[in-house]
């Protein structure tokens, strides 16, 4: 999303949560100019939110994309651990706040806001995680959280009249009471509902993402943007993506790319799946049956007709047809990830 080259004075670090919200109403109500950044990666962020959150809050918001650098700093191993799942929190707060002041000077501004509430969250609002996360990312002198200002040290912001110290606050803790009163003083109906945004947190999401990181030396973030879809079945290094509604299969055409394998039934309605071929894994036509096989098991109609049906197995400019009964899979060792798995990666990046 390309936004006009206005002059702010602020850049906001939006996530959409009810935090981010007040702390950039606060420094707006002081008639300073504020853009929000709204970072997006396969693992957190709503671009397609950012709209109507713009026209709810009265904010303009940027659209920025650092699934990527995101990657690349999970495939070095986070410098300051992992949180209860596979959430580097202290390092993407590094990441997001490293980014944003790179794009101070790109938006006129001259320092940064945080939604920060100290003590909220265990792992990266503790205080000295808030240092390390300053000191990394070079920010110690730009960031401004409105929300416990008044339990922090004055920053130059406010030592130098930019920002009025006295309307900031002073919030602490994990409580959200504070937070609720300021929203309906403020006129703000429509409450995010308080939950961390990042897939990283939940391990329902997060074990998709391990197999990815276990069987690809170099994955991008077009990768996990694949691992966020439909039903992930895996055998020996092999990846099938398999649709589980139309929605999905929308999904998944949008992400598939010509190196993919494309399979779906010729005569029965049923579920797209796609095959993305891995360094040093060969997908062989056993293999292309045995997928196609799976896919096709998904669709209830052709599971019905109890005989052989056809799938159509696109890659690149190749178009090929198997015959096959729908099989489930669970005799040839295709399997979803599983969270053993998971435990077993986040130990080998602890133990580095």
């Amino acid at each position: 999303m390309q936004t006009r080259r206005t002059q702010y004075q602020a850049l906001s670090l939006f996530s959409g949560g009810l935090d981010s919200i007040l702390a950039t109403k606060v420094i707006q109500s002081q008639n300073i100019p504020v853009l929000g950044i709204h970072f997006v990666s396969p693992f957190f962020g709503d671009p397609d939110a950012v709209k109507r959150w713009e026209k709810l809050y009265g904010v303009p918001i940027a659209i920025h994309d650092v699934g990527e650098d995101f990657v690349r700093m999970l495939l070095a191993g986070p410098t300051q651990g992992f949180g209860k799942v596979l959430n580097p929190c202290i390092d993407c707060k590094i990441l997001m706040f490293t980014k944003a002041r790179e794009l101070l000077a790109h938006y006129g501004a001259s320092f940064i806001i945080s939604g920060t509430v100290v003590g909220q969250r265990p792992m990266s609002q503790r205080r000295d995680a808030i240092n390390i996360v300053d000191r990394d990312a070079g920010v110690r002198d730009l960031v401004l959280s409105p929300l416990s200002a008044l339990r922090l040290k004055p920053t130059p912001m406010e030592e130098q009249g930019l920002v009025d110290r006295s309307k900031l606050l002073g919030l602490w803790g994990r409580g959200r009471k504070a937070q609720l009163r300021m929203a309906r003083e403020m006129g703000i109906t429509e409450i995010p509902t308080p939950a961390g945004g990042c897939r990283l947190t939940d391990a329902e999401a997060a074990v998709r993402y391990v197999p990815v990181f276990r069987n690809h030396p170099s994955p991008a973030a077009a990768d996990f943007h694949l691992a966020n879809v439909g039903r992930q079945y895996w055998k020996q290094g092999l990846w099938l993506t398999i649709g589980r509604d139309q929605r999905d299969n929308k999904r998944l055409e949008g992400l598939h790319q010509d190196s993919d394998y494309h399979f779906r039934l010729a005569d029965f309605p049923g579920p797209i799946g796609i095959g993305r071929p891995l360094p040093k894994v060969s997908w062989d036509e056993d293999r292309l049956r045995e997928a196609a096989a799976l896919v096709a098991s998904f669709s209830p109609k052709a599971k019905q007709s109890l005989r052989r049906v056809d799938v159509v197995i696109g890659h690149g400019a190749n178009k090929q047809i198997v015959s096959v009964m729908p099989d489930r899979g669970d005799k040839q060792g295709w399997a979803p990830p599983q969270w053993t798995e998971a435990q077993e990666w986040k130990q080998s990046w602890i133990r580095k």
